[in-house]
């Protein structure tokens, strides 16, 4: 089969720069055709990247904080004036429907503004009056090349919550998207640009991460690399980072649990499970992954969930009106299918899905029916592990102290929900269960202006608030006398 695109895999200091390493396919989840292929990226085009950055950082650094931000917001307006032309182009390499990708890329575009408003406030501090004629201060500097590895599930959001704290703060950014994902970020690089960002203060290369996330991480020159993806990378890159005592960030996987009180309005509690779930597929480190319900409403609940799962049409992503598009993967999806067909297989009701679908539209693609299975297992799969993927376990609890006991007994602790009326009940779910983030009667959004970070084997470090730039930034006491 022919490829239909061929591309230099990197950008470079304002401009394409062409990787040495092996090219790797782009594949379209919705039919499974290879549409294009990118080369990867070796130690040598990693080298290349942090150079240009560092030579960059020499007067990006020198700016005026506030003169940063003013940059990045019209590079981010140009950006937002080419949304048309990166939502398929991102539908198309990851997967997801035209309006999701348009979530994503307007979001991506909001989370760089909401930093370039941050750009005046971003301050160290004074201690005055340390002792007599004696003030302290606390400067913040940045930290210098930083290294922003991506995974494909939402390769532009989750790329602009490290480049605009980073950029903001007077770093300058090299990124390795994910190999199956290379073709969006690329072309935000080019358009932020075009828009006004000065050549090398954001550089790009794509490839695999053994070979090319291993060089950026281990770059002498690097200070910092910020990561998201799953647990297990997460540890890699961190021990790879330790050598150099390199600053290192992870948002790494998560299991989120959903409590269901009896009080709660079932209805809603009910759409925000199944947007919580379904939405951009499954595939999303922050999304509801369990859900505990009083054994007294949930056979309403699990009947309204199931319900919502079986109207989601899927399609493909290009399609007008497909609500669910595929898994990014066929591994992806073979890998979710094995967790649900175990977890079956030690126990459960399958109440809907649990297969791929019929179509024989759809056969060429990575597709899978929101799944939905009741009363797995506390040990099974599906309980244990993280699923990423469109597949839900529901379990009974009698009371609200099970549910707190179940939600904690994981190795995750990203996100969590709780829905109740009851406002003591909601101050205990917040104080007790242990993740980064909960929510209570709300679903399940991540804003720009609070901090995000996992507990336990869900990361380390903050992205998103004022909180991020702590991670961006070194801080230096700096103590100065009047003399006597």
């Amino acid at each position: 089969m022919s490829i239909a695109t061929t591309y230099a895999g990197g950008f470079v200091d304002g401009a394409e720069h062409r990787n040495a390493g092996e090219a790797l396919p782009v594949t379209n989840p919705a039919d499974g055709q290879v549409f294009a292929e990118v080369a990867g990226g070796t130690a040598s085009d990693v080298d290349a990247a942090v150079q240009a950055a560092r030579r960059a950082f020499a007067d990006w650094s020198t700016l005026a904080v506030s003169k940063r931000g003013e940059i990045l917001g019209k590079a981010a307006h140009h950006v937002e004036q080419h949304v048309d032309e990166l939502v398929p182009l991102l539908t198309r390499e990851q997967g997801k429907t035209l309006r999701d990708a348009r979530i994503e890329v307007t979001k991506a575009i909001d989370t760089l503004m909401h930093y370039v408003g941050l750009s005046k406030a971003l301050r160290g501090a004074h201690a005055p009056n340390l002792d007599p004629g004696v003030d302290g201060i606390v400067l913040r500097r940045p930290l210098g090349i930083v290294g922003a590895i991506v995974p494909w599930n939402f390769p532009t959001t989750l790329l602009s919550n490290k480049l605009a704290p980073a950029l903001v703060a007077g770093n300058t950014v090299v990124a390795k998207p994910a190999g199956t994902t290379p073709l969006t970020t690329l072309r935000y690089a080019e358009l932020l640009h075009e828009g006004g960002l000065p050549a090398g203060v954001f550089n790009v290369v794509t490839g695999s991460g053994s070979v090319t996330g291993a060089a950026l991480a281990t770059h002498p020159d690097v200070r910092k690399i910020a990561f998201t993806g799953s647990t297990p990378v997460g540890e890699q890159i961190m021990a790879l980072c330790a050598k150099g005592t390199k600053r290192v960030t992870l948002e790494l996987g998560g299991s989120d649990p959903m409590i269901i009180c009896d009080d709660a309005d079932l209805a809603a509690a009910s759409s925000a499970a199944s947007m919580g779930r379904f939405y951009n597929c499954g595939q999303a480190c922050l999304a509801i992954k369990r859900v505990y319900v009083f054994d007294s409403v949930a056979d309403e609940v699990i009947e309204a969930i199931t319900a919502k799962a079986k109207r989601l049409r899927v399609g493909r992503g290009d399609a007008e009106d497909s609500q669910m598009g595929p898994l990014h993967t066929a591994a992806q999806r073979d890998e979710v299918a094995g967790q649900v067909n175990r977890t079956l297989a030690m126990g459960g009701t399958l109440a809907t899905g649990g297969a791929p679908p019929d179509d024989p539209d759809l056969a060429g693609g990575f597709f899978y029916l929101p799944t939905v299975v009741v009363d797995p297992p506390h040990d099974s799969p599906m309980a244990t592990e993280e699923v990423f993927g469109p597949a839900l376990p529901i379990w009974r609890v009698r009371d609200f102290d099970e549910a707190i006991e179940r939600a904690n007994a994981s190795q995750f602790g990203l996100g969590s929900s709780i829905w109740t009326r009851d406002l003591h009940r909601a101050r205990q779910a917040a104080e007790r269960i242990e993740a980064g983030y909960t929510w209570v009667n709300s679903r399940t959004k991540v804003y720009d202006e609070l901090p995000f970070g996992g507990w336990k084997s869900s990361g380390y470090g903050k992205e998103h608030g004022e909180e991020a730039f702590d991670y961006y930034t070194e801080s230096k006491s700096v103590v100065i006398s009047s003399g006597s």
